[in-house]
């Protein structure tokens, strides 16, 4: 759409305005300050093949505060990294000599997170294992005290400098990860007892308590909680926050996952796990989505029950995995999780390039980088937050730079299908210059037309799909 049409299509929608979705943005009212720890993911850069393709520059650019360690073994193909079994790969050996320890790639991994300025949140435990029936590294460990031990070790590695290691204070300790889920993170035969999930649960809790009074009690100053459950599961919770009170331990955090296609259920789940801890009396523990990302069917995703072309529109489609509706799911997701409950959350976003990654198969960025770029720009340039509200499928981000001579506005219309979008703007008569880009179906944040008139901003969608737009005024 060139610049002709574009005035010509404003000039007809002016027409009908009435059916026009809506929004609020007030700068004369602060509300709070950007919480950046909310802006986490998985994605780190790579150990391999560097020479190659090398991802620091697209992984800096996201602005994203934490990374998260889990599967890093499987992004990093061949290498020996981060899980328990790798670094103490023989587990009959002395876990308090540091000669039984493998640490060198995992450090060296962890130094390219730390390059591109990312904190480390760590997951003690192994990756997903997909290995059938039978499973190998997710094999629930055979001496929970000695397990516990391995542990410790590895954070005396990364914390204290033992083992020739490193003062790098990394906070946060995740003990495993979906104890819950399909058996390939906690398993057992079925001969043991592995198709009992009521009791996988209670030996999943025996080890979580086991492990947490450990480390605890050496490192009081870290934070240790978990584990990652595949959703915020109550029944699952409330007897693992039981354990932990009887045996007088408190989680310094519990953690969760979710992957769907509402923004509002998944911040509800934050309400849910708050009323949750302080019904145990743990009131200050931290609340952790560290798994999050928009899925509208795992059989189009996996190719279960579906054709190619089934599978080529859920990855590729306007509403599938890696298109407009995955990127506005996620910048509407990103607002709202500035007012929740959350202490943290983690996109997900582990893989660099296929169904979980940022690129293509041809190493261009999807529509979901564009999005984690645009809510990373916030991030870096905007730590002021003021009062903003979308009608129905919007969702509002007003905030302003610390100097206060920029201020933005980040939309993001959800599956939203009115072409016009206006914003009653509060605060902005002083703006020298308004400018906008936009995320949609046809472009990836491309400088775009905005009209702003008395106050107020009149945006265009080129068509009745999901659109976000970041709105800068400077003043």
């Amino acid at each position: 759409m060139d610049s002709r049409q574009i005035c010509l299509a404003f000039a007809a929608f002016s027409a009908v305005s009435a059916l026009a979705a809506s929004a609020t943005a007030d700068f004369t009212t602060e509300t709070g300050v950007i919480r950046k720890e909310l802006h986490s993911s998985g994605w780190a850069p790579r150990s391999y093949p560097r020479s190659i393709q090398n991802d620091d520059a697209k992984v800096a650019a996201l602005n994203m505060t934490y990374a998260r360690t889990h599967d890093w073994a499987l992004v990093n193909s061949g290498q020996r990294v981060v899980d328990y079994q790798y670094i103490f790969p023989l587990f009959h050996l002395d876990a308090s000599d540091p000669k039984n320890y493998v640490f060198e790639p995992t450090d060296h991994l962890f130094g390219l997170a730390r390059n591109v300025g990312l904190k480390l949140f760590y997951r003690l435990g192994t990756s997903i294992e997909h290995t059938g029936d039978i499973h190998f590294n997710a094999r629930v460990p055979a001496d929970f005290d000695k397990t516990a031990e391995i542990f410790a070790g590895i954070i005396r590695h990364y914390n204290k400098g033992w083992a020739n290691g490193h003062e790098w204070n990394i906070k946060y300790w995740e003990i495993w990860n979906e104890p819950d889920g399909i058996g390939n993170m906690w398993w057992l035969p079925a001969a043991e007892g592995g198709k009992d999930a009521i009791k996988m649960r209670d030996l999943f809790i025996k080890f979580f308590v086991t492990v947490l009074k450990r480390l605890k009690t050496e490192f009081p100053e870290v934070k240790v909680g978990g584990p990652a459950l595949c959703w915020m599961n109550p029944r699952y919770f409330r007897p693992l926050l039981k354990a932990c009170k009887d045996a007088g331990v408190a989680p310094d955090f519990i953690s969760w996952h979710y992957y769907g296609s509402d923004p509002d259920a998944m911040v509800r789940t934050s309400d849910e796990a708050r009323k949750l801890c302080d019904e145990f009396g743990f009131t200050k523990c931290e609340l952790i989505l560290n798994e999050w990302h928009y899925i509208l069917t795992w059989d189009g995703i996996h190719g279960r029950n579906s054709t190619p072309a089934m599978v080529k529109r859920a990855l590729d489609g306007p509403t599938g995995h890696n298109n407009i509706d995955s990127a506005c799911f996620t910048l509407s997701s990103m607002i709202k999780f500035q007012t929740s409950k959350l202490d943290q959350a983690y996109y997900y976003g582990c893989s660099h390039n296929g169904n979980w990654g940022y690129m293509d198969a041809y190493k261009q960025p999807n529509k979901n980088w564009y999005a984690c770029r645009l809510f990373g720009s916030i991030v870096k340039d905007y730590p002021a937050m003021f009062a903003s509200a979308g009608n129905g499928t919007i969702s509002t981000l007003a905030v302003k730079s610390a100097d206060g001579k920029k201020a933005a506005l980040l939309l993001s219309d959800y599956r939203g299908t009115e072409q016009v979008i206006t914003v009653d703007v509060k605060g902005m008569d002083a703006a020298k210059y308004v400018s906008a880009i936009v995320l949609d179906h046809t472009r990836d944040a491309f400088p775009c037309n905005v009209e702003w008139h008395n106050g107020t901003l009149t945006l265009l969608k080129p068509d009745k799909n999901s659109a976000a737009f970041l709105v800068t005024f400077e003043l």
